[in-house]
């Protein structure tokens, strides 16, 4: 016999044959006989104890490669844009090894979702394959979450959003032992038929939909939120150990504060304030605002930084935050937390008396925070009114600060950006999960005045790189489309108000029609119908402004913690500068537009998470007052009912038009308005309404009303419809269409 064979050599042998190998046959490739046999017993069996193979029915398998041909599901781009993808065969599903997508030439692409038969070959870097595709098999079926109703045989499951058209089928063999009540998640199977429900398998199952963390687990479910980090990335972040202050400005001897919500967890943004000394800037100020040196930790191509960009953006509900960066970074070794030595990216601003920024001068430093406070904290400093914390920090921090940020007041009012009043909704829990309260905090100065600081300190970060000409990714907000703007109009008319018409639209011009509506009936309203007429804003490579903020070039530079996009922008001044060699590579240059797109669409994926979290637990909330008679005013109106935004908590239900009486009701889109055909019963947007609430689901989120009065007056309910008479509902329409033609001549008639 040959000399006998390795464990290296028995592993790769295995590997090469990836159907399961008895000894006999391996006995055979080796040349392996007599008392030989048993010692390759006796190999195998250690193999296997130590994980390097696995032993099934038809023999043995190598457990550390994967097989040459295999089926896997492509997943989303990486940072640089590469495909990777991961194995679904159940005994490779949990492999830690990185498998990327090898496009030919003339293949059409495989993209996210895909399901492919692939041929793999390892790469010089160890755990890395590389993945050829033979076939397409398939893509990723569709996935429903939903509670789980147990039958005979099988189940059904009801979605939990709201805009789901039916229930879905589950199989008695594909239930995974659901049980009646339950949340779960599942996948379609098979081909819809054109009649019946879809059919599913449940692959997971999420507890009670009732219990504590449900809520925000089924908006994490159900918009796709990555929330379990990749082991080699929670791996980098534990390796991680302060960054070094060599090359780095020393700031520490600056009385830095940070200033955040009291229950906020990371602390990416610190400033100080003093009176500028320049005796050419009397009455000036210098604003320094000092920024988290995520880069420092968060490198370009890492695990780190796949999985970042993967996430775009933290997520935020009441109950938890689903971080862009493990606990390790954002918790700690990144915030900016008191006595401690931190790196960070910071922008010294000169101001003169005025507001107006003189100058400015960005720096890698390292600092070295006073304290850690809250906005009301600081507030009531301000106020008179210190306590043990701020006491020390009122004349040489915080009244600066305050002075500082009363000269950018000044140059915000001569800016006239969008002043929209949309007070912020807090819901409180109890530890159990249960919402203690539901309100509207006072929004103090302390807010405006870190705020100020950051879009000081964003846009001096956007002229920069545009100075050092790099490349950079802005934060754009476009204006409103004519359409929007003449819809606004529309309703501004509606409730006696006017918006300049014939010239360029400008931020000034909508401020001034929301100083018309403060203090009136119409001031929520119309805040609300402004705010809705804005297009969304984005990122681009590409400045085209920002309207909202009246700014011509803007950036995100403030939060890396929690935006990627803050992170792309503090690459670019560190390349800009030549800080070092963590800075925006030419790899990610040539995918800025492709980064930005996709942290565009994490945004507005967790944007709109948060919002149905927030329904959800609202609809828990008013569940126990289910017939309570509400005040609210109408948010919304559509042919099939008007939206209702209840005054205590924000809520927003339905008032199905099917249940304001047995009449016809016209609608009319340019107004905005439903009607009565036989009561002239008119529902528009703004007015106050009494509400009786019908029903709250807090699976979904759901709430439905009645209507019991308007503006103070008791609903009129008119008789059935009477077909084509008179007053039947033919009549009403061509009344209706006369009254909106009239309208709409004497809109007409005043412009001219």
């Amino acid at each position: 016999m040959a000399e006998f064979p390795s464990k290296a050599a028995l592993r790769a042998w295995l590997a090469e044959n990836p159907g399961a190998a008895g000894r006999r046959e391996i006995a055979r490739a080796f040349g392996i006989k007599g008392a030989d046999r048993a010692e390759l017993r006796r190999v195998l069996r250690e193999l296997e104890e130590e994980g390097a193979v696995t032993r099934e029915r038809g023999g043995w398998k190598d457990a550390g490669r994967l097989p040459p041909v295999t089926v896997l599901e492509v997943g989303a781009p990486d940072a640089a844009g590469d495909l990777f993808a991961r194995p679904l065969e159940g005994r490779l599903a949990g492999t830690a090894a990185r498998i990327m997508i090898q496009p030919q030439p003339g293949e059409k692409a495989a993209g996210p979702g895909d399901r492919v038969l692939a041929r793999l070959a390892e790469t010089a870097e160890p755990g890395l394959y590389s993945a050829r595709v033979i076939r397409r098999i398939g893509i990723q079926p569709r996935r429903v979450l939903g509670i789980f109703r147990a039958a005979a045989e099988g189940g059904r499951i009801a979605p939990v959003d709201k805009g789901a058209d039916s229930e879905w089928r589950v199989a008695p063999g594909a239930t995974m032992g659901a049980r009646d009540g339950e949340l779960v998640e599942a996948e379609e199977t098979g081909t819809r038929a054109r009649l019946g429900l879809p059919a599913a398998r449940v692959i997971a199952r999420l507890g009670d939909p009732g219990a504590a963390r449900s809520v925000s687990l089924i908006a994490i479910h159900q918009h796709g939120i990555p929330d379990v980090f990749p082991d080699e990335a929670l791996a980098e972040a534990e390796a991680a150990g302060p960054a070094s202050t060599e090359g780095r400005e020393d700031l520490r001897h600056m009385p830095f504060v940070t200033i955040d919500p009291a229950d906020a967890r990371d602390h990416d943004d610190a400033v100080w304030a003093h009176p500028d000394e320049d005796a050419r800037n009397i009455g000036g100020h210098v604003l320094w605002v000092a920024i988290a040196d995520v880069a420092a930790y968060v490198r370009p191509g890492t695990a780190l930084d796949r999985e970042a960009r993967r996430r775009g953006n933290s997520t935020y509900f009441p109950d938890r935050v689903v971080p862009m960066l493990p606990e390790r970074l954002s918790a700690d070794l990144c915030s900016l937390v008191p006595d401690t030595d931190r790196p960070v990216v910071a922008v010294r601003l000169k101001l003169d008396s005025e507001g107006r920024r003189l100058s400015h001068r960005f720096t890698r430093a390292v600092i070295r925070s006073r304290a850690r406070l809250a906005y009301p904290q600081v507030q009531a400093a301000a106020d008179g009114r210190p306590d043990a914390a701020t006491a020390p920090l009122t004349e040489e921090v915080i009244g600066p600060l305050y002075a500082a940020h009363a000269a950018l007041k000044r140059a915000r009012s001569r800016r006239q950006p969008l002043d929209l009043d949309l007070p912020e909704r807090r819901i409180e829990l109890a530890p159990d999960g249960r919402v203690l309260s539901v309100g509207f905090p006072e929004r103090l100065e302390a807010h405006r005045l870190i705020e100020e600081a950051m879009v000081a300190a964003n846009v001096a970060a956007a002229e920069e790189l545009g100075r050092l000409q790099r490349p950079l990714l802005f934060r754009v907000h476009e204006e409103p489309s004519p359409e929007k703007i003449e819809a606004l109009r529309a309703v501004a008319e509606a409730s006696g108000f006017t918006l300049a018409r014939g010239q360029v639209l400008m931020t000034r011009h909508l401020n001034a029609l929301l100083a018309q509506a403060e203090g009136t009936a119409f001031d929520e309203l119309m805040n609300v119908t402004t705010l809705r007429s804005m297009t969304q804003a984005y990122y681009h490579p590409s400045n085209f402004g920002h309207f909202g903020l009246a700014l011509v070039a803007y950036a995100h530079f403030t939060s890396p913690i929690r935006r990627y996009a803050d992170l792309v922008v503090h690459r670019a001044l560190i390349a800009g500068h030549g800080w070092g060699s963590d800075g925006l590579s030419p790899g990610e240059v040539g995918l800025l537009e492709d980064t930005a797109r996709h942290i565009s669409e994490t945004e507005r994926r967790s944007m709109a998470a948060e919002r149905d979290t927030a329904d959800r637990y609202l609809a828990a909330f008013l569940a126990d007052r289910v017939g309570a008679i509400l005040p609210g005013r109408i948010s919304g109106v559509a042919r099939f009912g008007v939206f209702v935004r209840l005054d205590e908590t924000g809520a927003d239900g339905l008032i199905p038009v099917r249940s304001l009486g047995r009449e016809y009701f016209h609608f009319d889109a340019d107004g905005q308005t439903l009607m009565g055909e036989t009561t002239g019963l008119t529902l528009g947007l703004g007015q106050r309404v009494t509400v009786k609430l019908v029903e709250a689901v807090p699976t979904t989120g759901g709430l439905a009303f009645e209507l019991v009065a308007v503006e103070d007056r008791t609903l009129p309910r008119g008789p059935a419809p009477k077909g084509k008479a008179g007053g039947g509902r033919k009549a009403a329409a061509e009344r209706a269409r006369g009254r909106t033609g009239r309208r709409t001549a004497e809109r007409r008639r005043r412009e001219r």
